[in-house]
């Protein structure tokens, strides 16, 4: 079933990283996952909104080390916990990060009014990868599209929709490889 996922590859400096905190070969294939969702919203939103400004490398680099934090919290690559948000973010300064990209590993999963559009973006493409849906996520970049883009509200949600249903659709392809990537050991250095 998964056959068909044509994944882009992480950034090279990740893959090193990720080589250096010796990340099991699960992590690096969800953050591979997170990675390429991550790219196909950026291109629609770019291709479909071009005023709405954006930084679309800091929005793949944040979806590509955003859960970094679990080579350190291992018990929370399959249990639940959110020590490797903040243990994340230290973990790519450590390594020379600048700080406006490190902080997508430790928000990640705390977005709001006042989250940009990047941070919108690395959430939303950790959340709809596996087809998750989270209206209130939704909203708040429907939100920022129609500030920037003009026209209505509702058209922008539908246009938002129509793509999130479409990403949704591999869904279990996506699911599927990243089940058969284990939990334990090290990944290769194709990141998956």
């Amino acid at each position: 079933m998964d056959e068909d996922l044509e994944l882009r590859p992480l950034p090279d400096e990740v893959l090193v990283l990720l080589g250096e905190l010796d990340a099991p070969p699960r992590l690096v294939a969800h953050l591979r996952l997170v990675h390429d969702v991550a790219a196909q919203l950026a291109d629609w939103v770019a291709e479909h909104c071009p005023g709405l400004p954006f930084d679309r490398d800091a929005v793949l680099f944040g979806a590509a080390t955003h859960d970094i934090g679990k080579t350190a919290h291992r018990a929370e690559l399959s249990g639940p916990g959110s020590a490797h948000e903040p243990a994340g973010r230290d973990l790519l300064l450590a390594a020379g990060v600048p700080p406006r990209l490190a902080r997508f590993a430790a928000g990640h999963a705390d977005w709001g009014p006042s989250a940009t559009a990047e941070d919108l973006l690395v959430s939303l493409a950790d959340k709809v990868w596996k087809d998750r849906r989270l209206p209130e996520l939704e909203d708040l970049l429907v939100d920022a599209l129609a500030r920037a883009g003009g026209g209505e509200r509702w058209s922008w949600f539908l246009a938002l929709d129509e793509l999130l249903s479409a990403v949704g659709e591999s869904a279990p392809a996506r699911l599927a490889y990243q089940a058969r990537h284990p939990l334990q050991g090290r990944a290769g250095p194709s990141g998956g």
